[in-house]
Protein backbone atom coordinates (compact mmCIF):
# COMPACT_ATOMS: atom_id res chain seq x y z
CA UNK A 1 0.00 0.00 0.00
CA UNK A 2 1.41 3.36 -0.97
CA UNK A 3 1.74 6.21 1.51
CA UNK A 4 -1.18 8.16 0.11
CA UNK A 5 -3.50 5.28 -0.78
CA UNK A 6 -6.18 6.09 1.79
CA UNK A 7 -6.09 9.79 0.98
CA UNK A 8 -6.26 9.14 -2.79
CA UNK A 9 -9.33 6.95 -2.49
CA UNK A 10 -10.84 8.77 0.49
CA UNK A 11 -14.18 9.37 -1.22
CA UNK A 12 -14.55 5.70 -2.16
CA UNK A 13 -13.58 4.59 1.35
CA UNK A 14 -16.04 7.07 2.90
CA UNK A 15 -18.87 5.82 0.67
CA UNK A 16 -18.01 2.21 1.48
CA UNK A 17 -18.06 2.99 5.20
CA UNK A 18 -21.50 4.55 4.93
CA UNK A 19 -22.90 1.56 3.05
CA UNK A 20 -21.30 -0.80 5.56
CA UNK A 21 -22.91 1.08 8.47
CA UNK A 22 -26.35 0.65 6.90
CA UNK A 23 -25.73 -3.05 6.26
CA UNK A 24 -24.55 -3.56 9.84
CA UNK A 25 -27.68 -1.90 11.21
CA UNK A 26 -29.86 -4.07 9.00
CA UNK A 27 -27.91 -7.17 10.03
CA UNK A 28 -28.19 -6.29 13.72
CA UNK A 29 -31.96 -5.93 13.32
CA UNK A 30 -32.20 -9.40 11.77
CA UNK A 31 -30.02 -10.97 14.45
CA UNK A 32 -32.14 -9.33 17.15
CA UNK A 33 -35.26 -10.82 15.53
CA UNK A 34 -33.70 -14.26 15.59
CA UNK A 35 -32.70 -13.89 19.23
CA UNK A 36 -36.14 -12.65 20.21
CA UNK A 37 -38.49 -14.89 18.22
CA UNK A 38 -36.27 -17.74 17.05
CA UNK A 39 -34.64 -18.36 13.70
CA UNK A 40 -37.65 -20.20 12.30
CA UNK A 41 -39.69 -16.99 11.95
CA UNK A 42 -38.12 -16.09 8.59
CA UNK A 43 -39.19 -14.85 6.05
CA UNK A 44 -39.59 -11.55 7.87
CA UNK A 45 -42.95 -10.12 8.86
CA UNK A 46 -43.48 -7.10 6.56
CA UNK A 47 -43.77 -4.60 9.44
CA UNK A 48 -40.46 -5.62 10.98
CA UNK A 49 -38.70 -5.72 7.62
CA UNK A 50 -39.90 -2.23 6.66
CA UNK A 51 -38.95 -0.84 10.07
CA UNK A 52 -35.42 -2.23 9.82
CA UNK A 53 -34.96 -0.82 6.33
CA UNK A 54 -36.20 2.61 7.40
CA UNK A 55 -33.84 2.60 10.38
CA UNK A 56 -30.82 1.87 8.20
CA UNK A 57 -31.71 4.51 5.63
CA UNK A 58 -32.39 7.10 8.31
CA UNK A 59 -28.95 6.47 9.79
CA UNK A 60 -27.42 7.23 6.40
CA UNK A 61 -28.98 10.69 6.65
CA UNK A 62 -28.31 11.43 10.34
CA UNK A 63 -24.76 10.06 10.70
CA UNK A 64 -23.08 12.60 8.37
CA UNK A 65 -24.83 15.45 10.18
CA UNK A 66 -23.26 14.26 13.43
CA UNK A 67 -19.79 14.19 11.87
CA UNK A 68 -19.58 10.42 12.17
CA UNK A 69 -17.51 10.20 8.98
CA UNK A 70 -15.02 12.94 9.85
CA UNK A 71 -11.29 12.23 10.00
CA UNK A 72 -10.13 10.12 12.94
CA UNK A 73 -6.47 10.90 12.40
CA UNK A 74 -4.58 11.83 15.58
CA UNK A 75 -7.67 11.13 17.68
CA UNK A 76 -8.36 8.40 20.16
CA UNK A 77 -10.94 5.67 19.76
CA UNK A 78 -13.32 7.05 22.38
CA UNK A 79 -14.40 10.11 20.41
CA UNK A 80 -15.55 8.33 17.20
CA UNK A 81 -17.11 5.55 19.28
CA UNK A 82 -19.19 7.94 21.36
CA UNK A 83 -20.11 9.95 18.29
CA UNK A 84 -21.52 6.98 16.37
CA UNK A 85 -23.39 5.66 19.43
CA UNK A 86 -24.89 9.09 20.00
CA UNK A 87 -25.94 9.39 16.35
CA UNK A 88 -27.48 5.90 16.34
CA UNK A 89 -29.33 6.67 19.58
CA UNK A 90 -30.81 9.78 17.96
CA UNK A 91 -31.92 7.70 14.96
CA UNK A 92 -33.55 5.23 17.32
CA UNK A 93 -35.36 7.96 19.24
CA UNK A 94 -36.73 9.32 15.94
CA UNK A 95 -37.93 5.82 15.04
CA UNK A 96 -39.68 5.37 18.39
CA UNK A 97 -41.35 8.78 18.17
CA UNK A 98 -42.58 7.93 14.68
CA UNK A 99 -44.10 4.70 15.99
CA UNK A 100 -46.00 6.63 18.65
CA UNK A 101 -47.22 9.23 16.17
CA UNK A 102 -48.60 6.62 13.75
CA UNK A 103 -49.98 4.56 16.68
CA UNK A 104 -47.95 1.46 15.83
CA UNK A 105 -45.94 1.21 19.07
CA UNK A 106 -47.79 -1.96 20.13
CA UNK A 107 -46.92 -3.69 16.86
CA UNK A 108 -43.28 -4.26 17.76
CA UNK A 109 -41.70 -6.14 20.64
CA UNK A 110 -40.06 -3.81 23.15
CA UNK A 111 -37.42 -6.43 23.89
CA UNK A 112 -36.58 -6.69 20.21
CA UNK A 113 -36.30 -2.91 19.94
CA UNK A 114 -33.87 -2.84 22.86
CA UNK A 115 -31.82 -5.70 21.40
CA UNK A 116 -31.66 -4.01 18.00
CA UNK A 117 -30.46 -0.73 19.51
CA UNK A 118 -27.84 -2.46 21.63
CA UNK A 119 -26.54 -4.80 18.90
CA UNK A 120 -26.36 -2.02 16.31
CA UNK A 121 -24.43 0.25 18.63
CA UNK A 122 -22.08 -2.59 19.49
CA UNK A 123 -21.29 -3.59 15.90
CA UNK A 124 -20.83 0.05 14.85
CA UNK A 125 -18.28 0.57 17.63
CA UNK A 126 -16.52 -2.72 16.81
CA UNK A 127 -16.33 -1.70 13.14
CA UNK A 128 -14.67 1.60 14.06
CA UNK A 129 -12.31 -0.08 16.50
CA UNK A 130 -11.18 -2.48 13.75
CA UNK A 131 -10.64 0.34 11.26
CA UNK A 132 -8.87 2.44 13.90
CA UNK A 133 -6.34 -0.24 14.80
CA UNK A 134 -5.74 -1.19 11.15
CA UNK A 135 -5.02 2.42 10.18
CA UNK A 136 -2.92 2.95 13.29
CA UNK A 137 -0.83 -0.10 12.45
CA UNK A 138 -0.35 1.08 8.87
CA UNK A 139 0.76 4.52 10.02
CA UNK A 140 3.25 3.06 12.47
CA UNK A 141 4.77 1.23 9.47
CA UNK A 142 5.11 4.45 7.51
CA UNK A 143 1.96 4.06 5.39
CA UNK A 144 -0.94 6.46 4.99
CA UNK A 145 1.01 9.48 6.22
CA UNK A 146 0.27 13.14 5.59
CA UNK A 147 2.89 15.79 5.01
CA UNK A 148 2.87 18.83 7.27
CA UNK A 149 4.88 22.02 7.61
CA UNK A 150 5.26 24.06 10.78
CA UNK A 151 5.27 27.84 10.71
CA UNK A 152 7.07 29.17 13.77
CA UNK A 153 10.18 28.44 15.78
CA UNK A 154 9.08 28.82 19.39
CA UNK A 155 8.26 26.29 22.13
CA UNK A 156 4.89 25.44 20.59
CA UNK A 157 6.47 24.67 17.22
CA UNK A 158 9.10 22.51 18.92
CA UNK A 159 6.34 20.68 20.79
CA UNK A 160 4.49 19.94 17.53
CA UNK A 161 7.62 18.59 15.83
CA UNK A 162 8.50 16.36 18.77
CA UNK A 163 4.95 15.01 19.02
CA UNK A 164 4.78 14.24 15.30
CA UNK A 165 8.06 12.29 15.56
CA UNK A 166 7.12 10.49 18.77
CA UNK A 167 3.51 9.62 17.93
CA UNK A 168 4.01 7.95 14.57
CA UNK A 169 0.58 6.31 14.79
CA UNK A 170 -0.99 9.72 14.07
CA UNK A 171 0.51 9.63 10.58
CA UNK A 172 1.97 13.15 10.26
CA UNK A 173 5.40 13.89 8.81
CA UNK A 174 6.77 17.38 9.47
CA UNK A 175 8.81 17.93 6.31
CA UNK A 176 9.84 21.58 6.72
CA UNK A 177 9.85 24.44 9.21
CA UNK A 178 9.29 28.09 8.26
CA UNK A 179 9.86 31.15 10.36
CA UNK A 180 12.25 33.85 11.40
CA UNK A 181 14.81 33.53 14.14
CA UNK A 182 17.29 36.26 15.07
CA UNK A 183 20.19 33.87 15.65
CA UNK A 184 19.41 31.95 12.44
CA UNK A 185 19.64 28.61 14.24
CA UNK A 186 17.50 25.58 13.57
CA UNK A 187 14.86 23.87 15.69
CA UNK A 188 14.76 20.18 16.60
CA UNK A 189 17.67 19.58 14.23
CA UNK A 190 15.84 21.18 11.31
CA UNK A 191 16.71 24.25 9.27
CA UNK A 192 14.33 27.19 9.39
CA UNK A 193 13.29 28.47 5.97
CA UNK A 194 12.09 32.01 5.12
CA UNK A 195 8.38 32.74 5.32
CA UNK A 196 8.26 34.10 1.76
CA UNK A 197 8.99 30.58 0.48
CA UNK A 198 6.01 29.07 2.31
CA UNK A 199 3.30 29.22 -0.36
CA UNK A 200 5.50 27.98 -3.22
CA UNK A 201 6.70 25.04 -1.14
CA UNK A 202 3.19 24.08 0.02
CA UNK A 203 1.88 24.23 -3.55
CA UNK A 204 4.74 22.36 -5.23
CA UNK A 205 5.17 19.57 -2.67
CA UNK A 206 1.49 18.64 -2.13
CA UNK A 207 1.51 19.53 1.55
CA UNK A 208 -1.57 18.35 3.43
CA UNK A 209 -1.28 20.34 6.65
CA UNK A 210 0.09 23.77 7.60
CA UNK A 211 0.44 24.27 11.35
CA UNK A 212 0.95 27.88 12.36
CA UNK A 213 2.64 27.96 15.77
CA UNK A 214 4.19 31.40 15.89
CA UNK A 215 5.19 32.81 19.30
CA UNK A 216 3.50 35.93 20.58
CA UNK A 217 6.44 38.19 19.74
CA UNK A 218 6.00 37.25 16.06
CA UNK A 219 2.21 37.62 15.97
CA UNK A 220 2.46 40.68 13.70
CA UNK A 221 3.64 38.32 10.93
CA UNK A 222 0.56 36.10 11.20
CA UNK A 223 -1.53 38.26 8.88
CA UNK A 224 1.09 38.00 6.14
CA UNK A 225 1.28 34.22 6.52
CA UNK A 226 -2.49 33.84 6.22
CA UNK A 227 -2.48 36.15 3.22
CA UNK A 228 0.08 33.94 1.47
CA UNK A 229 -1.93 30.79 2.18
CA UNK A 230 -5.37 32.07 1.14
CA UNK A 231 -5.23 30.17 -2.17
CA UNK A 232 -3.69 27.00 -0.75
CA UNK A 233 -5.67 23.75 -0.72
CA UNK A 234 -3.84 22.48 2.37
CA UNK A 235 -5.51 22.40 5.77
CA UNK A 236 -4.28 25.49 7.61
CA UNK A 237 -4.49 25.27 11.39
CA UNK A 238 -3.51 27.83 14.03
CA UNK A 239 -1.94 26.66 17.29
CA UNK A 240 -2.25 29.35 20.00
CA UNK A 241 1.00 30.16 21.79
CA UNK A 242 -0.20 29.12 25.23
CA UNK A 243 3.42 28.78 26.38
CA UNK A 244 3.76 32.55 26.11
CA UNK A 245 0.71 33.28 28.25
CA UNK A 246 0.13 33.33 31.99
CA UNK A 247 -2.91 31.05 32.19
CA UNK A 248 -5.26 30.49 35.11
CA UNK A 249 -8.10 27.94 34.72
CA UNK A 250 -7.84 28.22 30.94
CA UNK A 251 -10.38 26.68 28.62
CA UNK A 252 -12.71 27.65 25.80
CA UNK A 253 -15.87 29.71 26.28
CA UNK A 254 -18.53 30.89 23.87
CA UNK A 255 -19.86 34.41 24.31
CA UNK A 256 -22.38 35.84 21.85
CA UNK A 257 -21.71 32.79 19.64
CA UNK A 258 -18.02 33.76 19.46
CA UNK A 259 -15.54 31.12 20.74
CA UNK A 260 -12.97 32.61 23.12
CA UNK A 261 -9.92 31.14 24.85
CA UNK A 262 -10.04 31.75 28.60
CA UNK A 263 -6.63 33.13 29.50
CA UNK A 264 -7.61 33.89 33.09
CA UNK A 265 -11.08 32.93 34.29
CA UNK A 266 -12.71 31.36 37.30
CA UNK A 267 -14.51 28.04 36.73
CA UNK A 268 -16.77 28.73 39.71
CA UNK A 269 -19.83 30.04 37.88
CA UNK A 270 -23.44 28.90 37.62
CA UNK A 271 -24.04 25.30 38.67
CA UNK A 272 -20.31 24.76 39.31
CA UNK A 273 -20.38 27.39 42.05
CA UNK A 274 -23.45 25.83 43.69
CA UNK A 275 -21.98 22.31 43.60
CA UNK A 276 -18.65 23.58 44.90
CA UNK A 277 -20.35 25.42 47.76
CA UNK A 278 -22.29 22.31 48.78
CA UNK A 279 -19.15 20.18 48.54
CA UNK A 280 -17.03 22.58 50.60
CA UNK A 281 -19.58 23.01 53.36
CA UNK A 282 -20.52 19.35 53.48
CA UNK A 283 -16.92 18.14 53.73
CA UNK A 284 -16.04 20.90 56.20
CA UNK A 285 -18.90 19.83 58.48
CA UNK A 286 -17.92 16.18 58.20
CA UNK A 287 -14.26 16.90 58.97
CA UNK A 288 -15.18 19.11 61.92
CA UNK A 289 -17.33 16.33 63.39
CA UNK A 290 -14.54 13.78 62.98
CA UNK A 291 -11.76 15.89 64.48
CA UNK A 292 -13.84 17.71 67.11
CA UNK A 293 -12.30 15.73 70.02
CA UNK A 294 -8.81 16.74 68.83
CA UNK A 295 -9.92 20.37 68.46
CA UNK A 296 -11.18 20.37 72.05
CA UNK A 297 -7.83 19.06 73.30
CA UNK A 298 -5.91 21.72 71.33
CA UNK A 299 -8.24 24.48 72.56
CA UNK A 300 -7.73 23.36 76.14
CA UNK A 301 -3.93 23.29 75.65
CA UNK A 302 -3.87 26.80 74.21
CA UNK A 303 -6.00 28.18 77.03
CA UNK A 304 -3.99 26.55 79.83
CA UNK A 305 -0.52 27.33 78.44
CA UNK A 306 -0.93 31.00 77.51
CA UNK A 307 -2.96 34.01 78.51
CA UNK A 308 -5.37 35.31 75.94
CA UNK A 309 -8.04 33.98 73.56
CA UNK A 310 -8.00 30.49 72.08
CA UNK A 311 -8.34 31.70 68.48
CA UNK A 312 -6.23 34.09 66.43
CA UNK A 313 -8.30 36.37 64.22
CA UNK A 314 -7.04 38.12 61.11
CA UNK A 315 -8.46 39.59 57.93
CA UNK A 316 -7.73 37.58 54.78
CA UNK A 317 -8.63 37.98 51.13
CA UNK A 318 -11.26 35.60 49.73
CA UNK A 319 -13.58 35.25 46.75
CA UNK A 320 -13.21 38.09 44.21
CA UNK A 321 -10.90 39.96 46.57
CA UNK A 322 -13.56 40.32 49.28
CA UNK A 323 -11.91 40.26 52.74
CA UNK A 324 -13.14 37.90 55.43
CA UNK A 325 -12.18 37.18 59.04
CA UNK A 326 -10.08 34.05 59.46
CA UNK A 327 -9.96 32.01 62.69
CA UNK A 328 -7.22 29.59 63.71
CA UNK A 329 -5.71 28.31 66.93
CA UNK A 330 -3.38 30.90 68.43
CA UNK A 331 0.25 29.75 68.38
CA UNK A 332 1.97 32.93 69.62
CA UNK A 333 1.53 35.27 72.60
CA UNK A 334 -1.15 37.94 72.16
CA UNK A 335 1.37 40.82 72.15
CA UNK A 336 3.66 39.44 69.43
CA UNK A 337 2.27 41.88 66.86
CA UNK A 338 1.87 44.89 69.11
CA UNK A 339 4.12 46.88 66.77
CA UNK A 340 2.22 45.84 63.66
CA UNK A 341 1.93 42.81 61.37
CA UNK A 342 5.27 41.12 60.67
CA UNK A 343 5.30 38.72 57.72
CA UNK A 344 7.61 35.70 57.84
CA UNK A 345 10.49 35.29 60.33
CA UNK A 346 8.37 32.75 62.21
CA UNK A 347 11.43 30.95 63.61
CA UNK A 348 12.42 34.04 65.65
CA UNK A 349 8.99 34.77 67.10
CA UNK A 350 8.18 33.91 70.68
CA UNK A 351 6.18 30.74 71.19
CA UNK A 352 4.50 29.08 74.16
CA UNK A 353 4.14 25.50 75.32
CA UNK A 354 1.84 24.05 72.65
CA UNK A 355 2.92 26.39 69.82
CA UNK A 356 5.42 24.05 68.19
CA UNK A 357 2.85 21.26 68.03
CA UNK A 358 0.25 23.53 66.45
CA UNK A 359 2.68 24.94 63.88
CA UNK A 360 3.98 21.50 62.87
CA UNK A 361 0.42 20.33 62.16
CA UNK A 362 -0.69 23.24 59.97
CA UNK A 363 -2.91 22.89 56.91
CA UNK A 364 0.17 23.08 54.67
CA UNK A 365 1.77 20.09 56.37
CA UNK A 366 -1.52 18.22 56.31
CA UNK A 367 -1.90 18.82 52.56
CA UNK A 368 1.62 17.51 51.87
CA UNK A 369 1.12 14.43 54.00
CA UNK A 370 -2.33 13.49 52.74
CA UNK A 371 -2.06 14.53 49.08
CA UNK A 372 -5.09 16.84 49.16
CA UNK A 373 -6.09 18.50 45.92
CA UNK A 374 -4.98 22.09 45.41
CA UNK A 375 -7.51 24.71 44.45
CA UNK A 376 -10.40 23.53 46.61
CA UNK A 377 -12.25 26.09 48.66
CA UNK A 378 -11.36 24.35 51.92
CA UNK A 379 -7.66 24.59 50.98
CA UNK A 380 -7.49 28.21 49.85
CA UNK A 381 -5.88 29.49 53.03
CA UNK A 382 -2.27 29.46 51.77
CA UNK A 383 -3.21 31.19 48.52
CA UNK A 384 -5.28 33.74 50.44
CA UNK A 385 -2.35 34.39 52.79
CA UNK A 386 0.04 35.04 49.90
CA UNK A 387 -2.46 37.25 48.08
CA UNK A 388 -3.21 39.24 51.21
CA UNK A 389 0.49 39.69 51.99
CA UNK A 390 1.25 41.05 48.53
CA UNK A 391 -1.80 43.31 48.58
CA UNK A 392 -0.89 44.63 52.04
CA UNK A 393 2.74 45.40 51.26
CA UNK A 394 2.51 46.62 47.65
CA UNK A 395 -1.14 47.71 47.38
CA UNK A 396 -1.38 45.35 44.39
CA UNK A 397 -2.88 41.84 44.28
CA UNK A 398 -0.72 38.88 43.36
CA UNK A 399 -0.86 38.06 39.61
CA UNK A 400 -3.78 35.71 38.95
CA UNK A 401 -4.47 35.47 42.65
CA UNK A 402 -8.19 36.11 42.29
CA UNK A 403 -8.62 33.05 40.05
CA UNK A 404 -6.30 30.78 42.06
CA UNK A 405 -8.07 31.49 45.35
CA UNK A 406 -11.44 31.05 43.64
Amino acid sequence: MKSGFVQTYASIISFTTRVLDVLLIWGAGLIALGLRFGWDMFPLPPAYGAFIVIGGLLSAVVFPVFGVYGSWRARGLVSPGLRVVGAWSLVFVILLISLVLVKQAETFSRLWLAQWWLLSGLVLVIERAAVYFVLRGLRQRGMNHRKAVVVGCGPQALNLINRAEKEGWAGFDVVRVFGERPDDTGIAGRDIHPLDELFDYVSSHQIDEVWIAMPLDQSQQLKGVLENLRFSTANVRFVPDLFGLFLINHGVSEIMDVPMIDLSASPMTGANRLVKGIEDRGLALLILLVISPLLLVIALGVKLSSKGPIFFRQERVGWNGVPFEMLKFRSMPVDVEKNGVEWGNAQNKRLFAVSSGIRSSTCASLRRNTGMREGCGRERDSAAWAGYQVALETDRPAPGYGQRAA
